[in-house]
């Protein structure tokens, strides 16, 4: 079986995509500043990165504390109103958002998340996949009782009064 799967690994698919210009022409701009000789290795080596990234966010389990970042296209109908209602469905795991306006067309919003991972990475997912949404990002720790650095119990001096 394992060799079955490390002769997979060479076999190579060829496939058609059609991208926005804009994404393109970025793309092979950071191909360029990264040295790459090839657009077909570099669209592997990102496709390898996000399943990594997608591979990472699902093994994580438990409570975290984190933070969503969601960049959209106000001008997008009902791309407003479909946030607010994700938002409003994981008003639990939400704490705080904050809006900020980028540019006349894109919105970014940073939205504090706080409770069980499997809740926080559904409201990560149900947002990414709005029309008008550009970008996503969660990027969560474990909780304060969760977070020991390793050799690192001293005092800091502030005392918790609960």
């Amino acid at each position: 079986m394992l060799l079955i799967n490390i002769l997979m690994c060479f076999i190579m698919m060829r496939i058609s995509m059609s991208l926005p210009k804009k994404l393109l022409a970025d793309f092979d701009e950071v191909l360029k500043d990264r040295g790459y000789q090839s657009r077909s290795k570099g669209i592997r080596d990102a496709l390898q990165d996000y399943i990594v990234r997608y591979q990472w966010m699902n093994a994580m389990e438990g409570e975290r504390i984190g933070i969503v970042t969601i960049i959209y296209d106000h001008h997008y109908t009902g791309v407003m109103e479909n946030l607010a209602e994700i938002q409003h469905s994981f008003r639990n795991e939400i704490n705080t958002s904050m809006h900020i306006h980028m540019t006349d067309k894109y919105c970014m919003e940073i939205v504090v998340v706080n409770g069980d991972i499997a809740e926080i990475r559904e409201l990560t997912e149900r947002i990414m996949r709005l029309k008008g949404v550009e970008h996503v990002k969660l990027t969560s720790t474990a909780k304060g009782e969760d977070f020991h650095e390793p050799g690192h119990s001293h005092d800091h001096g502030h005392h918790h009064h609960h």
